[in-house]
């Protein structure tokens, strides 16, 4: 991490006063910063079949919004417009290097860069994200108003997430470099001054519904309730319609014995966290290696995590892309530095036992020997 990033404040600094409790400008935050790609890039990858994408115009009053793949004919020839461009970091290195900068958030919590190009005049509304949000300046420069005001309700049949009633509290223009960091929940509006492109590293924030959901979810693999339900004391009864007592009581009973353990949560937040997103596919290697071939070029060369790969780690366990992995004790320093660092050398004295486990990943396209493949 650059020492400019948070205007010379360190990250817990960052984290006591501003972190989900007030917004945050840092003028040359990254200096120099022209962005990474053009604004003919973004159109392109916005029209592939594999990239998550949205074109966003309005015309009077009324607001439109196109989601990938977008054709060429879709973008306006005039007028005000945006195209928004996710997972930046899954196609570029660049990307996924320039989000790696924000690693004093877990990884757990970090989710993607986000790219946004506009054409003068264009913005998607004011609006607000249920997430942590680093909004920082590429091409051209983009008027910011904010406001922390608690009255969020939204235009109703609207395809975005509008703001019925904005009202400014504050303003900045940002130029190449800037950043703003916005807390969940606060209001915000940005539109540009001439084409401008910003560049969005957002943080994941599960609502409790999703969480919930997923969770049982979870459990409903795991689990092995065993038996049937049954009522062999069954008395006749003149009124068939009414839910016996008896088997409610039953049924609670069969339901308390659902049980689940703090190592349980830990796996399924290891499993849900690193599960790729739906539009995500890995591509095996184009001449495979056999095992014996690839230790000997990993042990020359390092590897590296591709750039869809999302892993983490808690004491004995280990996360890759929604899968739980178990690796000898003495190779996990290992492993934890490839998920740290996402790159990994000096891989002597690994067991028989990782090295199977590493080329199983390489196999699958989850990792490469440095120099090939996606890398991160």
């Amino acid at each position: 991490m650059n020492a400019q990033l948070l205007g010379g404040i360190s990250p817990q600094q960052f984290l006591d006063e501003y972190w989900q409790k007030q917004p945050l400008l840092v003028r040359q935050a990254v200096p120099g910063f022209q962005g990474l790609i053009s604004p003919a890039d973004t159109r392109n990858f916005a029209c592939q079949e594999d990239q998550e994408a949205r074109l966003v115009w309005k015309d009077q009053s009324q607001w439109h919004m196109l989601h990938a793949p977008l054709r060429k004919r879709d973008f306006p020839k005039s007028g005000p417009w945006t195209v928004l461009l996710q997972g930046l970091n899954l196609i570029l290195p660049e990307a996924d290097e320039l989000l790696r900068q924000f690693s004093f958030i877990p990884y757990a919590r970090l989710d993607d860069l986000m790219v946004s190009y506009a054409t003068d005049g264009g913005g998607v509304g004011p609006h607000f994200d249920s997430y942590d949000v680093f909004l920082l300046q590429g091409m051209g420069k983009r008027r910011w108003r904010v406001s922390a005001q608690t009255d969020l309700t939204l235009v109703e049949d609207a395809p975005l997430r509008i703001l019925q009633h904005f009202k400014a509290t504050r303003e900045w223009v940002l130029e190449p470099g800037d950043m703003l960091y916005l807390p969940p929940k606060y209001a915000h509006d940005g539109v540009a001054i001439g084409e401008c492109m910003t560049y969005s590293i957002g943080f994941r924030a599960p609502s409790a519904r999703e969480l919930t959901t997923a969770f049982l979810g979870y459990l409903e693999e795991k689990l092995s309730q065993e038996g049937m339900y049954s009522d062999p004391d069954l008395r006749a009864t003149a009124t068939p319609a009414k839910l016996p007592e008896q088997m409610s009581e039953r049924v609670a009973a069969m339901l308390a014995r659902i049980k689940w353990a703090q190592r349980d949560v830990g796996d399924f937040l290891g499993t849900y966290l690193s599960e790729p997103k739906q539009h995500v596919f890995f591509d095996p290697p184009r001449e495979e290696l056999s095992p014996t071939a690839f230790r000997r070029a990993a042990l020359k060369r390092g590897i590296r995590l591709d750039l869809r790969s999302q892993m983490l780690y808690r004491p004995g366990r280990f996360y890759l892309n929604g899968e739980i992995f178990v690796v000898p004790q003495n190779d996990a320093k290992l492993f934890r530095r490839l998920a740290n660092e996402r790159t990994a050398t000096e891989l002597d004295g690994l067991s028989v036992n990782s090295w199977s486990l590493l080329w199983e990943w390489y196999d699958e396209g989850f990792l490469h020997l440095q120099g090939g493949g996606r890398k991160a």
